[in-house]
């Protein structure tokens, strides 16, 4: 991304925060965000523990059209924002994520393993040609989220509590389909606001055009921090990252245990700005899941990588 728009996106975020709360976050946000960008030479890291690369049979790419085939059309607003626009609204709520949920764990071997397991799972997701950005945050919340353009944010409570690099990268894979599918634009109630407006500039943002700005990222922010998602549109970030996994070389079957340890979890948890407040019921979400797993055949062959996943999660 340009160092153009980088900026763009931190002046931007810096109109919709307190003075010392931004001046914080605009450091935090370029080193966090420049760091985590994908370097084009690292490789993921292959799902299967003979640390060769998860085959991808053909019939697993034939049959993604058929798990995917009922995705929600995307609203016509959201499918004709440029990427940078995308990215920039992106960036703007990632400084607003920093700001709620707390800051990014001080681990870097952490933070790029965490890195090279949500590329992997992108690279095989219905949009693998964006980049992508993960980061875990250092919070007591069972949560994760996408921001716009590709940036994922998952808690330190979350990742501490799994058992396995398949749940890992479950998670990880609901969030890329979120981003892949741009739930979030198609949640933007002012979508006149691209109207007219192709690539976000300083120019496009004076006056009445960067007041509806403000009030849309507004909006993002009580849609992904506050009220969640469509339930349909959960649902439907379920149905592709377990698809995506699969692809990958991954148990799918990792989320059904992520939310298996939510449920066991629920009565004590945290509740507000939770997957357990923004996302539909667990048990909801098991059945579909649980019907949806019966299509793999293969999947208790396929990889969990628990020794990998150990270390990594021993530090937070």
């Amino acid at each position: 991304m340009k160092t153009a728009t980088r900026l763009l996106a931190l002046v931007l975020a810096a109109l919709l925060l307190p003075a010392a709360a931004g001046a914080f976050l605009d450091r935090l946000g370029r080193g966090v965000l420049q760091e985590l960008a994908p370097k084009p030479a690292e490789a993921p890291p292959p799902a299967q523990p003979d640390d060769k690369a998860p085959a991808e049979p053909s019939r697993r790419q034939d049959r993604t059209g058929l798990i995917l085939g009922g995705v929600t059309d995307l609203l016509a607003g959201a499918a004709e924002v440029p990427y940078e626009t995308e990215v920039v609204i992106g960036e703007s709520l990632a400084l607003e994520g920093f700001a709620r949920y707390g800051r990014p764990v001080e681990d870097p071997d952490l933070q790029r393993y965490v890195n090279r397991v949500g590329n992997a799972v992108a690279r095989n997701s219905p949009r693998p040609e964006i980049p992508y950005r993960f980061v875990v945050v250092q919070g007591e919340l069972y949560n994760a989220f996408a921001c716009p353009g590709g940036i994922v944010f998952v808690s330190s409570q979350l990742v501490r509590s799994m058992g396995d690099e398949a749940e890992l990268a479950a998670v990880l894979a609901h969030e890329v389909g979120h981003v892949a599918h741009r739930h979030a634009l198609q949640s933007i109630r002012r979508a006149q606001f691209f109207s007219g407006v192709g690539q976000l500039t300083a120019a496009t943002m004076r006056g009445e055009k960067g007041r509806e700005f403000q009030g849309m990222i507004g909006d993002l922010q009580g849609v992904l921090f506050d009220r969640g998602l469509d339930r349909n549109m959960e649902f439907e970030a379920d149905a592709t990252g377990m698809e995506t996994a699969y692809r990958t070389g991954y148990d799918p079957a990792g989320m059904v245990r992520v939310l298996e340890m939510l449920q066991r979890n629920e009565a004590t948890a945290r509740k507000g700005g939770s997957w357990f407040s923004t996302h539909p019921p667990l048990g909801e979400r098991l059945s579909r899941l649980r019907t949806q797993l019966a299509q793999y055949p293969d999947a208790a062959s396929l990889a969990r990588v628990p020794e990998r996943f150990a270390p990594y999660s021993a530090r937070l």
